[in-house]
């Protein structure tokens, strides 16, 4: 860490090119003999980066930034936020601390937060940016997380890990086993040290091998922002053996978007299905990944299309976590009756379906975009059906 990058004239280019070209500065050149080059293209880069997913940072003074790749890691200030909100007490230690962005506002929920991160330089970064950020109640320790429980005999209201996806010699990792550190093998270290452990992991982990991986699992998280997943949260509770409850959330500027419910409800509940009606539902991708195919044709009454359309219909327009569309026409998949509609412009959506979009594109010569929404389905007959819609 080159405390001579937060000399003031060196901060101000900083902000001055945040925006600029990386090639340009590079030919212009940068003369500044106590930093070099390169180290001020990266604080460039990385800050560049925090304009929308970390705000807070982005406008603070004096924030020193890691690489790039540790931005892209951390945590949005979105989903650090609403994670923070699920958890409270007197004391969280985070196992993987990283840029800090979780303990930051973890320490809104809590009186102390420890912040292990086994980066030393990212370490200091961290210290002092708490600083410059006003947050006193975080304690950073340049250490290995898992090492530091090993020695330590204190006792959290909260655990907080994230284990990292990138394996030393495997690379890109998918399962909890192969990632750093490996929290299914230390689960019994964790509980020695709290009741209450929050996991954070890819939106790729599939949720029935995260549950075979893990013991104790009390409520799984979906959080998807603007429809789309960052994250899984696993709740896990000492000793617990219930049923497990599934919350997803579409996080939007005006508001949440909330679906609850339990596997064990979904496992057992049959939804009804029915043909096409006069409005098509399609759920969020929150919803989607947590599963919850019957249970929100139960709780919200509406029919399915197919077992394996995914796709929901009813003749009354309802509230619904995801996208309506009414639908306007509704004709059988053939070559022949799609050209003969001579649609050059529209969105597609393939559910249960054959052909990929890419593919239905370039045989009918469609273009994207417009407001007409075609989608390319199969029905309870198992007759490949285009359903003609607009968005309501």
């Amino acid at each position: 860490m080159n405390k001579d990058i937060l000399n003031t004239y060196i901060q101000e280019f900083i902000k001055i090119n945040t925006n600029s070209e990386i090639s340009n500065l590079l030919l212009k050149g940068i003369s500044f003999p106590e930093v070099d080059t390169k180290t001020i293209i990266e604080q460039i880069e990385a800050k560049k980066r925090c304009n929308t997913k970390l705000p807070t940072w982005f406008s603070t003074k004096n924030i020193y930034y890691p690489n790039k790749l540790n931005i892209e890691q951390t945590s949005s200030e979105t989903t650090a936020k609403y994670k923070s909100q699920l958890l409270k007490g007197n004391s969280i230690i985070d196992l993987t601390g990283g840029f800090g962005v979780d303990c930051f506002y973890f320490s809104k929920q809590f009186k102390t937060v420890t912040h292990c991160e086994i980066n030393n330089t990212l370490s200091k970064i961290v210290t002092h940016n708490f600083k410059q950020l006003d947050v006193y109640n975080i304690e950073t320790i340049q250490t290995d997380g898992i090492e530091y429980l090993k020695k330590s005999s204190k006792i959290y209201d909260w655990i907080y890990v994230d284990p990292s996806r990138r394996h030393n010699s495997k690379g890109k990792v998918f399962f909890l086993n192969d990632c750093l550190p490996n929290v299914p093998e230390h689960l019994d270290l964790l509980f020695k040290h709290s009741k209450n452990i929050m996991i954070k992991t890819s939106p790729l982990l599939d949720l029935s091998v995260g549950i075979n991986e893990l013991k104790h699992v009390k409520t799984i998280h979906t959080v998807a922002v603007n429809n789309e997943v960052k994250e899984l949260l696993w709740v896990l509770e000492y000793s617990f053996t219930g049923v497990i409850s599934i919350e997803t959330v579409n996080i939007k500027k005006k508001a949440n978007t909330i679906f609850k419910f339990n596997l064990e409800d979904e496992k057992q509940t049959e939804p009804d299905y029915s043909l096409p009606l006069n409005y098509l539902y399609e759920p969020n991708s929150a919803i989607l990944k947590a599963g919850a195919f019957n249970e929100i044709s139960k709780q919200l009454e509406v029919y399915k299309l197919h077992k394996h359309s995914h796709l929901y219909t009813k003749n009354q327009r309802i509230d619904f976590p995801g996208r309506v569309f009414k639908i306007e026409n509704i004709i059988p998949y053939s070559k022949k009756t799609l050209k003969s509609l001579s649609i050059k412009k529209a969105n597609i959506t393939t559910r249960n379906f054959p052909e990929t979009v890419q593919q239905i594109r370039k045989k009918f010569n469609i273009k994207d975009g417009g407001n007409q929404y075609l989608f390319f389905t199969t029905d309870l007959n198992n007759n490949k059906l285009i359903l003609i819609t607009k968005k309501d």
